[in-house]
Order: structure tokens, then C-alpha cells, then sequence
């Protein structure tokens, strides 16, 4: 039997996180693609394939996941109550059009899978919100941090794929700067707003921990590898590449960890301590939290 108090949630695990990973950086790779098609002549196929590939891998994962899951079918059902459903319904058409657009090859066919990826992700930022019992989910921040964290997270990877397809890279260097950048500002928000709006202390504690990952892999180490990348010029790839990984490796820590760790419940709260006979209640109380 449990107590009133916050506890971690048993029901997304590991392989729910890796569908936020690899739908994150499936759908933000696909939604940047079409500027390195555009711009450094980066063939279709070299960065549509590997989205293709994250997207399928992590819906997989999340399949695996339910108990019977020769039951998925049933989740396209609730798609006017459920945030999964409409990530669900998405998936076929995106993983269609992303292939007329690697048979036609040519950056004009990148728009309409650049709409349906950020339908997709679109999809997965509500999932959490939606979550009204976990504090560190339902947070409206979190939902903006999951969208641009996928965008970084793909153009690290397009960074990568550019970089052994063309080499030129200088100006997604900088695209991948601007996304670093924001990404920073709105983890720095979303911790802010959550330590300030209430969460349970082990969430907070969770959330800290991730932050001494996230800030010196998933943002100092691409900022400082992308500026020396930018100064040294071409010459510099190892830099390049390692403000790639970075970007890459700092949201997969995030969604894993945000997940898995960091999602504990509500709990629960008295708002008066009950009284037995005449008196006045007393104070209330909230166990688990500060």
C-alpha cells in the first residue's frame, strides 16, 4: 500500500522515452533536410532514410511497450480525446510523403513532409502536457521544450550527415547555433516556471540532476565547438562534428531522463488537518513537497 506521498510513474518506462527520441529527431531532421537539399545539393536520400528509420524505430519501441500489442490497433479510437491517437494517425502519411520525396528528389517535395513531421511532433509535445497528474509533464513549457529540442536534436544529426555528404556546413553551424540558443532559453524558463508554480521535491531534485547533463553536453559543448568551427573555418570538422553530437546526445538525455526520472506524481494534499469534535482545524499539509 502506498502513502499520500509524490511517487514515480509506472507506466512509460524507457521505450516510451525512445519514441520522444527517435520521433523528435526523426521529424526535426525531415523538417530541416530541405535546407540542406537546397543549399549544400545534400542528396534526399541521405538524411529522409535516417528519419524515416528514428521515426519507425520509436514508434516500435512505444508498441513493444503496451502489454498486448497486438492491441494497438485499438488506440485509433480516441482521436478526439487522445494526444497518442493523433501522433499515431500521423505517422503513415509522414512516412509516405518523406518517401515521394527521396523518388522525386528535389527540395520543392520537402514541404509536405516538413507539414506532417511537425504535425507529428506537434503531437508528442501534448502528449506530456496532457498529463495533468505529473507535475514535471503537464508544465506548459514542456510542451515548447520537447518542440525545439527535436529541432536541435535534427539539425545536429543533419549537421553530421552534411558534414560526411558535402562538407559544407558553415551556415547549418550557425542554424544549429540560433536552435542551441533557444533551447537553452526555454529549459531555463520551463525549470524557473516549474521550481516557482509547485512541483514535488524529487521532481525538482530529478530535474536538477538532468540540468548537470544537459547544460555542459546538450548546450556549452555545441556552443563552444560550433563558435571554433565558425572561426577556424572548413578545416575545423572535428569541431562541427562535435557540436553535432552534442545537440544530439543533450535531448536524448533530456527526454530519457524527463521521462523516466523526473515524472513523479501529484500526491496527495490536506488543505486542513481535520478536527474531531468542536475546534479549529489545523494547518494542512502536503507530504513530499517543500
Amino acid at each position: 500500500m502506498t502513502g499520500p506521498e509524490p511517487r514515480p510513474q509506472t507506466n512509460w518506462d524507457g521505450r516510451v522515452a525512445g519514441n520522444f527520441i527517435g520521433g523528435g529527431t526523426g521529424t526535426g531532421l525531415l523538417m530541416l533536410g530541405g535546407l540542406a537539399a537546397q543549399f549544400s545539393g545534400t542528396p534526399m536520400m541521405a538524411f529522409v532514410i535516417p528519419a524515416q528509420v528514428l521515426i519507425i524505430a520509436g514508434l516500435l519501441l512505444v508498441w513493444h511497450e503496451i502489454g498486448r500489442p497486438w492491441r494497438f490497433l485499438h488506440v485509433v479510437f480516441n482521436v478526439r480525446t487522445s494526444w497518442m491517437t493523433r501522433e499515431a494517425i500521423m505517422a503513415p502519411p509522414l512516412l509516405v510523403v518523406a518517401g515521394q520525396a527521396i523518388i522525386f528528389d528535389a527540395p520543392l517535395f520537402c514541404i509536405i513532409p516538413t507539414l506532417f513531421a511537425f504535425a507529428f511532433l506537434f503531437c508528442q509535445s501534448r502528449m506530456l502536457t496532457a498529463a495533468k497528474g505529473i507535475p514535471a509533464w503537464r508544465e506548459p513549457m514542456a510542451g515548447p521544450l520537447i518542440i525545439i529540442t527535436g529541432l536541435t536534436e535534427g539539425a545536429g544529426l543533419l549537421l553530421v550527415i552534411v558534414l560526411i555528404t558535402s562538407g559544407d556546413v558553415q551556415w547549418l553551424v550557425t542554424l544549429l547555433l540560433v536552435l542551441v540558443s533557444f533551447s537553452l532559453a526555454v529549459w531555463s524558463v520551463y525549470r524557473r516556471r516549474l521550481a516557482a508554480g509547485g512541483a514535488p521535491t524529487e521532481t525538482l531534485k530529478s530535474v536538477a540532476g538532468i540540468g548537470r547533463w544537459l547544460v555542459p553536453l546538450g548546450f556549452a559543448l555545441p556552443i563552444v565547438a560550433g563558435i571554433t568551427s565558425l572561426v577556424l573555418g572548413p578545416p575545423a570538422w572535428l569541431a562541427a562534428a562535435l557540436a553535432g553530437f552534442g545537440a544530439i546526445a543533450g535531448g536524448w538525455v533530456l527526454k530519457f531522463r524527463l521521462v523516466t526520472e523526473a515524472a513523479c506524481t501529484q500526491g496527495f494534499a490536506l488543505p486542513l488537518s481535520p478536527v474531531r469534535g468542536q475546534g479549529s482545524a489545523g494547518a494542512g499539509a502536503r507530504p513530499g513537497w517543500d
